[in-house]
């Protein structure tokens, strides 16, 4: 900044025009240079308040604040909408649950104040924690992935206490999507063998910290919003209590057209050999879930080296180039693949899942 201000402090009457034009193009580049520094030392400064702010967990145990923290997963899970297959109906009552009340406070009040939450339900593995993730994602909030075995402890009172910490530490690093996972083990139905003293405070602690947060409204700033999002396979078991404040979402198998998609995802830097028919593969695997389908995949793309290495000492397979491992898969491995991988959910299971959802859902 000497420079402008030798310049500024310069007679220029005394330039020619042309010195006088370079002199004005100088002295613009080196006050937009003041500014840009500026600029970047203020966005430092705001990276740097970012990465400062630190949840104070002064009055609770230090191990417990620290196995929560862990549980952050990140300000942006970077899950968008488009890289989950399938599951459009169960996206759109997600965006209506959760993503618009985020964006239109105004519009959700009164009878149209969101619900304190949402549980996802259905079959193992068709997608739960991703539509969670995308969720956090649309919304731009921290997202807390939560187990229901880390609020579960060994010691009396400390699970209400985590569940409390949990809460307190949402509230510290709003906006936050809350994502808890198998939450029928920590609330499951009073009065059933399974339930004791323990879990009926937890649970309590769980209701109570729910009743005191909640989607976007009339009295909430959006960017102060704690959004519960839970998931399930056995919504059965879970409390009433629970399952009356949260929006009911069913989580289906995927469609032939969704299977097809997850064939796509699953094999996009695998490559093919020219018989391969996706829309065959995914015929043959109705009534599979997403995870059975990653299996599949996953099998089917390592049968090309099981053959390559069969009959090799450990000293042949170590001294094979990487040309020669480079094989396509092929529709044989996929028929192979498929005789070996079965699906993991029962027709009667399905049938319950739809029967409680009919009975319970929204979709």
């Amino acid at each position: 900044m000497i420079a402008s201000s030798v310049l500024v402090q310069t007679d220029v009457s005394s330039f020619p025009i042309l010195h006088l034009s370079i002199w004005c193009v100088l002295h613009t580049i080196l006050t937009l240079s003041g500014r840009r520094e500026l600029t970047d030392k203020s966005d430092k400064a705001d990276v740097q308040e970012k990465e400062v702010k630190k949840f104070d967990g002064t009055g609770y145990d230090k191990d417990l604040v620290e196995a929560l923290e862990r549980d952050i997963i990140s300000q942006n899970p970077n899950v968008k909408w488009d890289d989950i297959a399938d599951l459009e109906d169960a996206k759109k009552l997600l965006k209506e649950a959760v993503v618009l009340p985020m964006w239109m406070p105004a519009f959700f009040k009164g009878i149209r104040r969101p619900w304190k939450g949402v549980l996802m339900v259905g079959p193992p593995g068709t997608g739960k924690t991703l539509l969670a993730k995308a969720v956090a994602t649309e919304c731009r909030t921290t997202f807390f992935n939560v187990s229901s075995s880390t609020l579960t402890s060994k010691y009396r009172g400390e699970s209400e206490k985590l569940v409390r910490l949990l809460f307190e530490m949402a509230r510290f690093y709003a906006p936050t999507t809350i994502f808890i996972d198998e939450i029928d083990s920590m609330c499951s139905r009073r009065g059933t063998s399974e339930e004791h003293e323990a879990s009926r405070r937890v649970k309590a602690e769980l209701l109570v910290q729910m009743d005191g947060v909640g989607g976007a409204s009339e009295n909430d700033d959006p960017s102060k919003m704690v959004m519960v999002l839970a998931a399930t396979n056995f919504p059965w078991d879970i409390d009433e209590a629970l399952r009356r404040r949260l929006e009911k979402i069913y989580i289906p198998l995927p469609s032939t057209k969704g299977r097809v998609e997850l064939l796509r995802i699953n094999l996009k830097e695998l490559e093919l050999a020219e018989d391969v028919d996706m829309d065959k593969i995914a015929e043959q695997m109705e009534g599979y879930s997403g995870a059975d389908i990653t299996n599949v995949c996953r099998d089917a793309s390592l049968m090309a080296m099981r053959r390559r290495i069969e009959g090799l000492t450990p000293e042949e397979i170590r001294n094979i180039s990487r040309d020669e491992m480079h094989m396509p898969t092929t529709m044989e491995d996929f028929e192979s693949a498929l005789k070996k991988v079965s699906k993991s959910v029962s027709a009667a299971d399905l049938e319950k899942y739809e029967k409680w959802i009919e009975e319970f859902g929204s979709c």
